[in-house]
């Protein structure tokens, strides 16, 4: 029996705002987009989801059937969450509640409302795997009513008194990884029996030639610094 998603409270990290913090969306909804407009609808969905993709981060056969109207935006984003890009990038370098944090702020464009939602949709993850959080995701009542089928996920700005602009995007201020990771990253390599034998051998007694080499340069720098401080001196007397 698959587990219910436990309900958590709306929160805002502003006094001034309500809430459901005045979330608006910047979109233009297209009754009819035409291929052009889709065209520019996939370089925003791989910029909401990925930041930046390198060109082996594209799926050619993905975009051709966005094109040609086969799959809806929503099919194409769930698709991009569920890239092997994504999983290495983001799912398997993340805990579950950095994945609801990346999740939601990508594909809801808000941020969590709090440790009550990272639970809540943790627990999901956990019973549904990762690819039924996604779809519990997109399947929401709050995307669907902020996005729809056809609408490429956004950020969602707060609308504060007073400020010109809104937040700046999830994918533009939040790290696809921790330093959680990078510091367990450190502590691996430090404990891999071969770590020192991947380092040159000379890391702490260089070679004979390598001190030849070095002593030759200090020698030549020093000469030709000497040179330069001369010649200075000299017009530097030559013109009183």
């Amino acid at each position: 029996m698959a587990l219910q998603l436990l309900e958590y409270p709306l929160t805002s990290q502003n006094q001034r705002v309500g809430d459901l913090g005045g979330l608006t969306s910047e979109l233009k909804r297209a009754t009819f987009p035409s291929r052009d407009d889709r065209s520019a609808q996939i370089e925003q969905a791989y910029r909401q989801i990925f930041f930046h993709a390198m060109k082996c981060d594209r799926d050619v056969n993905l975009e051709s059937q966005f094109r040609d109207g086969s799959i809806t935006t929503r099919d194409f984003i769930r698709s991009l969450l569920l890239s092997r890009r994504f999983q290495e990038g983001y799912v398997a370098c993340s805990t579950n509640y950095r994945l609801v944090d990346q999740v939601v702020g990508r594909v809801l464009g808000r941020p969590v409302h709090g440790q009550s939602e990272r639970i809540s949709w943790s627990i999901v993850i956990a019973d549904k795997g990762f690819s039924g959080f996604v779809d519990a995701v997109l399947d929401s009542a709050e995307y669907l009513d902020a996005f729809g089928y056809d609408d490429v996920p956004c950020q969602r700005s707060r609308v504060i008194p007073g400020a010109p602009t809104g937040e700046k995007p999830i994918y533009q201020r939040f790290p696809r990884y921790g330093s959680d990771h990078r510091d367990m990253l450190w502590e691996q390599k430090l404990q891999t029996k071969d770590a020192l034998s991947e380092l040159p051998v000379w890391i702490k007694e260089p070679p004979a030639w390598a001190k030849k080499l070095w002593l030759g340069l200090a020698v030549v720098g020093g000469i030709e610094l000497l040179r330069v401080v001369l010649i200075v001196a000299g017009s530097m007397y030559s013109t009183r």
